[in-house]
């Protein structure tokens, strides 16, 4: 049996020097996963674009859309999210709130701590909503925060997500988002 009380627990001050791409969880450092094929890529680039438009569109003065920012939860706990919302944190280095969407491409090396770990993290944080994306599929389960735990909206294949109660309202059109992608 291992005992891992004798494991080192490394803090933000450890992570912030560390070279490579990682995440820190609960003081246990988690390797990256290497750079993201082309379509994780591409899925992402076309999300950004369609909540840019949606943003634009509406008055979010106060809140941006970033792409793989560090999220400092605490001392022992920093994760970057593939795409984020979020608004009113005027940090430069990190961001310090919780986003009000976070949104995941899966991988098949990220897959299980996105749906698992991350999920009850962000849940824990209260991210309003958090989306998986799923490019194989050319699918999103999409998720909201309704009395502090997640209830499943829907999955998203050509369908509109409208995102509510946020500070401005978005919206993500899964149809066109996928669409280049269908064979």
């Amino acid at each position: 049996m291992l005992n891992i009380e004798f494991l080192p627990r490394y803090d933000y001050s450890d992570y912030s020097v560390w070279e490579g791409d990682w995440e820190l969880i609960e003081g246990s450092p988690v390797a990256m996963a290497p750079a993201p094929m082309r379509i994780h890529q591409n899925i992402a680039r076309q999300i950004i674009f369609e909540l840019q438009g949606s943003y634009e569109e509406n008055d979010c003065s106060d809140c941006e859309i970033s792409f793989e920012v560090d999220w400092k939860i605490s001392n022992h706990t920093t994760l970057r999210p593939d795409i984020v919302f979020v608004c009113d944190d005027n940090n430069k280095k990190y961001l310090t709130k919780a986003p009000k969407i976070i949104i995941e491409i899966l991988s098949p090396s990220t897959a299980k701590r996105d749906e698992t770990i991350k999920f009850n993290i962000y849940e824990e944080e209260k991210v309003e909503y958090y989306i998986l994306v799923y490019p194989e599929d050319l699918r999103a389960k999409a998720y909201k925060l309704k009395n502090d735990k997640y209830t499943k909206i829907g999955d998203f294949t050509k369908e509109k997500l409208i995102f509510k109660d946020i500070k401005c309202d978005l919206e993500l059109d899964f149809e066109k988002v996928f669409k280049r992608f269908r064979k």
